[in-house]
C-alpha cells in the first residue's frame, strides 16, 4: 500500500502514465486504463492532478494510436499476410475490416472499449491508407473519451473510498469491466442476429429456387 501510494504521488507518475498509454497503442499488454483509472482515484485525493491524469493519458494513448497506424501504413500487405488464420489476431483484424467498412473512422473510437479492437484497428486503418487527417481526427476523440472515461471512473471509485484507496481502484476496474462486458455482449448479440439473419435468408433462397424448378416442370 505504501509503495502504490508513493508511485502514484510522485511527479514521475505524469511521465509513466504517458509512456504506458502510447504503448498500449502498439503494444496491447500494457494496462494503461488501469493506470488511468488507478490515478482518477488517487486525484480524489488531491495528489496526483485529474486534469494532468486526463491529459497526458489522452496525448499518449494519441501518439501510440499514430505509432500503430503508421506501422500498419508501412507494412500494408504484409500484416494480413503475416496473420494465422483462426488466431486471435486473424479475428481481431478481419472484425477491424468489417467495421471500418461499415462505420468507417468511428470504428476507432468504439474499438477504445474493446478488448484488442484498438490495435488492430489502428493497424489496419494504416494498412488500408485511411486518410491521415481524418486519422488524427477520430484518434483524438477516442483518446479524449477514453481518457476522460477512465480518469472519471478513477475519481468517482476514490470519492467513495477515500479512506481506502485500493478498495476506489477495485471499483474503478470493476466498473470498467463491466463496460467492456456489456460492449462483448452488444457484439455477442449482433453476431447472432446477423448469423441468423443470414440463415433465413439462405433458407428463403432454397425455398424460391425449389418453388421456380416445380413451375418450370
Amino acid at each position: 500500500m505504501g509503495l502504490l501510494d508513493t508511485a502514484v504521488t510522485s511527479p514521475w507518475f505524469y511521465l509513466a502514465l504517458f509512456v504506458v498509454a502510447a504503448l498500449d497503442g502498439f503494444f496491447p499488454v500494457v494496462p494503461s486504463e488501469s493506470m488511468v483509472i488507478t490515478g482518477g482515484v488517487y486525484a480524489a485525493s488531491g495528489q496526483p492532478e485529474l486534469w494532468l491524469v486526463v491529459v497526458l493519458a489522452a496525448v499518449g494513448a494519441f501518439t501510440g494510436d499514430h505509432v500503430s497506424y503508421l506501422i500498419g501504413r508501412g507494412s500494408r500487405g504484409r500484416v494480413a499476410r503475416g496473420l494465422r488464420p483462426g488466431s486471435r489476431r486473424a479475428a481481431a483484424f478481419a472484425w477491424a475490416e468489417r467495421q471500418m467498412a461499415e462505420r468507417g473512422g468511428l470504428i476507432l473510437v468504439v474499438a477504445r472499449y474493446v478488448p484488442g479492437g484498438r490495435t488492430a484497428v489502428t493497424l489496419t486503418m494504416g494498412a488500408v491508407g485511411f486518410r491521415p487527417r481524418s486519422f488524427s481526427i477520430f484518434a483524438a476523440v477516442a483518446a479524449v473519451s477514453w481518457a476522460v472515461y477512465g480518469g472519471l471512473l478513477g475519481y468517482v471509485g476514490g470519492v467513495a473510498f477515500e479512506d481506502d484507496p485500493l478498495k476506489g481502484v477495485a471499483v474503478g476496474i470493476g466498473l470498467a469491466l463491466s463496460v467492456t462486458a456489456v460492449v462483448e455482449g452488444a457484439r455477442f448479440l449482433r453476431r447472432r442476429r446477423g448469423a441468423g439473419a443470414a440463415r433465413e435468408g439462405a433458407e428463403a433462397g432454397k425455398v424460391t429456387d425449389r418453388v421456380g424448378a416445380l413451375s418450370e416442370r
